[in-house]
């Protein structure tokens, strides 16, 4: 590990100010930032810590809506009673990843900028366009089963690691961040970013921002809801494919629908146009199947990864019927229902 310089922020204000020099790296939880350092995928200058900060507070918002602070553990967002009433599906995409451990020192923010597990960018021996820019993407042509099928480029096909990102893509989260040109609000779509011909960069945030809140507009989805997460084991392990689902359901037809998907692109994929199939209809399978076509059009398969397609069809399918019929995807036993 290299050699760094350590700052204690204790207030927003010092943060932003001790962010200035390049090579600086936000510590939270540490979760992911210490691995790529001890890897050598990171090599920061100066480390600014910011769990000081009064940014824990889980509150509920007038009309419904919730404020997650940027240092509110996993554990704590998931077990919170405000969460469990307002917004189920994030506390379930919560408990779906990790371990218990890592949960109670993971933060909400660090969840938004944690880095792509791809083999290829955390073993520094390889060629990495999201490490070193212009070295290549050893993914392309080598080991890719965990690879993307959605929205990626020929300079990246990591995709991203996230089960919480997917529920805030679902639910249309706002992040709140703060720099030195002041405070803005990022819709959650716009908040992570596709490789494009620049993999390096991940999301929109500023070098010197900090994220301060996520937000979680007052839905009614507490009923009709699901994360379905497909992996190769059923503790501990990165979704192949996960689904995050939302309907609002009556008089026997879906009024809203949310669908995101997980584990199969470079950000957490939201399909408009899948919700669009699924308004207006009864909660049926075909409508579910046409929603899925829809939802995985444009998928191209790397040499490793075709399966992914038909699994995430299926996947979709699946999530659609469990919220359909109010029958959430248990995290505790995870097989799927």
């Amino acid at each position: 590990m290299n050699r760094f310089e350590y700052v204690r922020a204790y207030s927003v204000e010092d943060a932003i100010e001790a962010l200035r020099p390049p090579g600086t790296k936000v510590l939270a939880g540490g979760t992911n930032l210490v691995d790529l350092m001890k890897y050598g995928v990171t090599r920061p200058s100066r480390l600014v810590d910011i769990n000081r900060l009064p940014l824990t507070a889980i509150e509920e918002l007038p009309g419904g809506g919730l404020r997650l602070g940027a240092l509110s553990t996993n554990a704590d967002v998931a077990y919170a009673p405000p969460v469990a009433v307002h917004a189920p599906l994030v506390a379930s995409a919560i408990l779906s990843g990790a371990s218990a451990q890592l949960r109670n020192a993971a933060t909400t923010a660090g969840n938004l900028l944690q880095r792509t597990r791809c083999m290829y960018f955390y073993d520094t021996s390889t060629p990495c366009n999201k490490r070193n820019p212009d070295t290549g993407c050893s993914a392309l042509h080598g080991i890719n089963r965990m690879h993307a099928i959605l929205g990626a480029s020929d300079q990246c096909v990591a995709v991203h690691p996230s089960d919480m990102c997917v529920a805030f893509a679902a639910l249309d989260a706002r992040v709140n961040v703060v720099g030195a040109a002041g405070a803005r609000a990022i819709a959650f779509r716009d908040f992570h970013r596709l490789p494009g011909d620049t993999p390096d960069v991940d999301t929109t945030l500023q070098p010197d921002e900090v994220v301060t809140s996520v937000e979680l507009p007052p839905w009614r989805f507490a009923a009709h809801y699901t994360y379905l997460k497909v992996r190769d084991r059923l503790s501990y392990a990165f979704a192949l494919v996960s689904v995050a689902v939302a309907l609002e359901v009556r008089d026997g037809r879906v009024a809203t629908a949310r669908l995101a998907l997980g584990g199969v692109a470079p950000k957490p994929w939201r399909s408009a146009g899948a919700e669009a199939v699924l308004a207006g209809e009864a909660p049926q399978r075909a409508t579910f199947e046409r929603a899925a076509d829809v939802a995985l059009e444009g998928a191209t398969a790397l040499s490793g990864n075709r399966f992914k397609i038909e699994l995430a069809r299926r996947t979709v399918v699946r999530a659609l019927e469990q919220a359909a019929a109010a029958a959430p995807q248990s995290q505790s036993s995870k097989r799927v229902n």
